[in-house]
């Protein structure tokens, strides 16, 4: 076994590059696990190298079905399609750990053939109880003391009922690597032990089942979170011994990429709101402004520029631009930048979009009807400009599908009406009677209301206009009034206005 550092890293540019993505299954997608995936997605379009999408469900206490169907669920939505993986395929098949056993137990065999694996009977309070019996720390660690055991021993060990762990032979020296984020990091000779690959009743451990899938898979980036970092010199001894052995001939490059942060400054747990990336989706938020927004989440496309589109993020980026600084999410902003790619988006493919929320909200079933569709292409436009997220849509388009005498006014709403409410809904009324149904448009609402209340009875816009908003919507704030009340159309528009006057005392 070679004790030399001087191990072949990865020199793969332009389409030899291969990244992966391998989630465990376990609970709902975080965003932060969701951001790395997109690093590696864009790494792979931007140099024209593969995307590879494993899942480690080697953990059957933690890992679910459901979870596995989420991560699918995640991608797909966010359209961070793999070139090979679980939804696609490829060369390399199976990419679920748990169908590559048979795989692992043949690598281990050839480790141990080649004398990189040895058998360690040693419990942890064993491990303590030597540690102190040699005056050092109890949690100091396991000392590699088990590397020369002989026959006898191990058949001394097995006639107890004992079976054994297989632990790495680590190499002597430092272990230095080149971090794609970081630069240069080392950590010196002794940092780290011999430690366990294989447990006692033969399990792989993810220290072993995690690289040597990266090296049969070729992979030559491995750009993964923070948390993993410590990690990693253990995985450069590993791969120094699937080296010797013939199964790799290089150690991929690494990149270890910042935190996502939440309020606090604290690491985002699963245990925030703001950490499920499903629960954005069900807000409303649309692939293309939580992409953009995940993006700035470590990296930038320009220092004066946060709106770009995916397109533009492939051309641009690097993964030796990613920030190492932990990053923050701030949901403000994140809805900030989705509400500007929602009014990027062609109106009919908005409409289109918002149909789920309404559903939801129980303003329209689908299939819709031919009444629907036409007031829904009419309404979208007046909100596509005022909207942050997807799930606004139906408190504000609600009132259209919605018969006029069972709309509710909200309390805010009739809070805010003037004393003269029933004086400017009469006078209202009494105009709007007089339009023409063939005359019937925004611009003919407009100029009578506007000569009726603003030049005739000498009110100020907000006055004039309020009781006519909250009487069509039942809201303060709405879509454009005089738009409203074209698709609404003039039976249903003086309906309104007499039935929130009726409301009224005096």
């Amino acid at each position: 076994m070679s004790e030399t550092s001087s191990y072949p890293v990865s020199t793969a540019t332009g389409s030899d590059v291969r990244v992966r993505f391998c989630p465990s299954p376990t609970g709902t997608p975080h965003v932060g696990l969701i951001r790395t995936a997109l690093f590696n997605w864009a790494y792979a379009r931007h140099t024209g190298g593969k995307f590879i999408f494993r899942v480690e469900d080697t953990d059957p206490a933690r890992d679910t079905e459901e979870s596995y169907l989420q991560l699918l669920d995640a991608l797909r939505w966010l359209r961070l399609d793999s070139d090979e993986g679980v939804d696609v395929g490829g060369p390399h098949a199976p990419y679920r750990q748990s169908q590559r056993y048979d795989i692992y137990r043949d690598v281990i065999e050839q480790l141990k053939v080649s004398g990189h694996l040895y058998e360690s009977f040693a419990t942890g309070e064993e491990i303590e109880l030597r540690n102190v019996s040699l005056g050092r720390d109890p949690k100091t660690g396991y000392d590699n003391f088990e590397r020369n055991l002989t026959e006898e021993q191990k058949a001394a060990y097995r006639a107890e009922g004992r079976k054994p762990a297989l632990r790495l032979k680590v190499p002597g020296g430092d272990t230095s690597f080149d971090d794609l984020v970081r630069g240069e990091i080392t950590f010196p000779a002794g940092s780290f032990s011999d430690f366990v690959l294989v447990r006692p009743n033969g399990h792989p451990l993810y220290p072993f089942v995690n690289p040597v899938d990266d090296a049969l898979m070729g992979v030559t980036h491995v750009l993964r979170g923070e948390d993993l970092l410590s990690s990693t010199p253990r995985q450069i001894a590993l791969y120094h011994a699937l080296i010797d052995i013939g199964l790799t001939t290089f150690i991929p490059r690494f990149g270890h990429l910042p935190y996502v942060m939440g309020e606090g400054n604290k690491k985002l747990s699963k245990r925030d709101p703001e950490s499920n990336l499903f629960h954005h989706r069900a807000r409303g938020f649309i692939p293309e402004g939580l992409v953009n927004y995940l993006s700035l989440l470590g990296w930038s496309l320009a220092s004066d520029r946060d709106i770009f589109s995916i397109d533009e993020m492939i051309a641009a980026f690097d993964v030796a631009d990613v920030l190492p600084n932990p990053a923050r999410f701030d949901l403000k902003k994140a809805e900030s930048i989705n509400g500007d790619h929602i009014r990027l988006l062609d109106p009919a493919d908005f409409a289109k979009r918002v149909v789920p929320y309404l559903v939801a909200a129980g303003d329209i079933s689908e299939p819709l009807s031919a009444e629907e569709q036409a007031i829904l292409t009419a309404a979208a436009p007046l909100v596509q400009e005022r909207i942050a997220l997807l799930g606004e849509a139906p408190g504000m388009l609600g009132f259209l599908f919605t018969a006029g005498d069972v709309l509710e006014y909200q309390a805010d709403a009739l809070k805010s009406l003037p004393a003269n409410a029933r004086e400017i809904l009469a006078a209202s009324s009494a105009a709007l009677l007089d339009i023409p149904e063939t005359d019937w448009n925004t611009d003919r609402v407009h100029t009578t209301l506007t000569e009726t209340l603003i030049d005739g009875l000498g009110l100020k816009p907000r006055v004039a206009f309020g009781p006519l908003r909250v009487a069509v919507s039942g809201r303060r704030v709405s879509p454009p009034l005089f738009e409203s009340m074209e698709i609404l159309g003039k039976t249903e528009s003086v309906a309104r206005l007499a039935r929130l006057a009726s409301t009224l005392v005096d």
